[in-house]
């Protein structure tokens, strides 16, 4: 039992598609990943742009810096987990059923 070479033709075609309407959506794709009980927001879309960076004035202070360094950085980890899983849940359909190459979105 062949598979036929018109039908792998076909689905090779709408997964090419399907791969382009991806890449055109991923810069629609924005999510919001924070820390410190949202004292810092960080915005991404689908690409892992960062779009914006919001900090709250009552973290700003020269003396304790490193504790916003650090709540940018778990802000910006929370804004990229979201960002992958996000990714695949819009892109799960475009696939055709295929599985998705392990960590395509980072896992």
């Amino acid at each position: 039992m062949g598979t036929n070479p018109l039908e792998l033709l076909k689905l090779m075609q709408n997964l090419k598609k399907n791969v382009g309407d991806m890449q055109e959506k991923l810069s629609e794709i924005k999510v919001i990943g924070t820390a410190g009980g949202d004292m810092v927001e960080i915005t991404l879309n689908g690409n892992l742009d960062v779009l914006k960076v919001q900090i709250s004035p009552d973290t700003i202070n020269r003396e304790d810096s490193h504790v916003l360094e650090d709540l940018i950085r778990a802000a910006f980890s929370d804004a990229t987990k979201k960002a992958k899983e996000k990714m695949k849940e819009e892109f799960g359909f475009a696939t055709g059923g295929f599985p998705l190459p392990p960590g395509l979105f980072g896992g």
